[in-house]
C-alpha cells in the first residue's frame, strides 16, 4: 500500500506533478466523486489537469489518514478559487489498493452543496432549502 506516497502527492500536487499519478494509481483505477466516474490513469490525469485549468490555486490539505488491510480512508480540505470566490470543501476519500500497492478504487465523499452555495442563483435556492429543512432553534440542545 502506497498510502504515504499518495498523501504526499496530494499535499504537494501541482500541474507539473500530475503525471506522477501513474506511480500511485493502477492503470485501470476507478475514480468517483460527486461529478465524475472515471476509469484509467489517462482519465484521472485529465481530471486533475482540468482542475488546474478551471480553478485558482487549488490545494489539498490532508487532515488524517488511516488504513486497515488494503483499504484506507483520508480526510481532507480542498481550497481553491472559482471566479474570484474562495471555495473550501471538506471531504473524505475511501481507497482500495491492489496487490502492487497502487490505488485500484478511489471514492470521494463530499457535499457538492458546499460548492453550489457559493453561486448566486443556485446558492440562494440551496440556502432557502437548508433553512426550511433545518430543525428550529427552539428544538436544539
Amino acid at each position: 500500500m502506497k498510502l504515504k506516497a499518495l498523501v504526499n502527492w496530494y499535499s504537494t500536487l501541482t500541474p507539473q506533478t500530475v503525471g506522477a499519478l501513474s506511480e500511485i494509481y493502477h492503470e485501470q483505477a476507478v475514480f468517483r466523486d460527486p461529478f465524475n466516474q472515471l476509469q484509467g490513469q489517462d482519465e484521472i490525469v485529465a481530471l486533475f489537469r482540468h482542475m488546474f485549468e478551471t480553478t485558482d490555486a487549488p490545494v489539498f490539505h490532508v487532515i488524517e489518514s488511516q488504513s486497515t488491510g488494503s483499504v484506507a480512508w483520508v480526510t481532507w480540505v480542498f481550497n481553491c478559487g472559482i471566479r474570484g470566490k474562495k471555495i473550501t470543501i471538506e471531504g473524505v476519500t475511501r481507497l482500495e489498493f491492489g496487490r502492487d500497492g497502487r490505488v485500484s478504487l478511489h471514492r470521494d465523499y463530499w457535499d457538492s452543496a458546499d460548492l453550489f452555495l457559493e453561486f448566486p442563483l443556485v446558492g440562494t435556492i440551496l440556502r432557502q432549502l437548508k433553512k426550511k429543512m433545518r430543525l428550529p432553534q427552539s428544538h436544539t440542545v
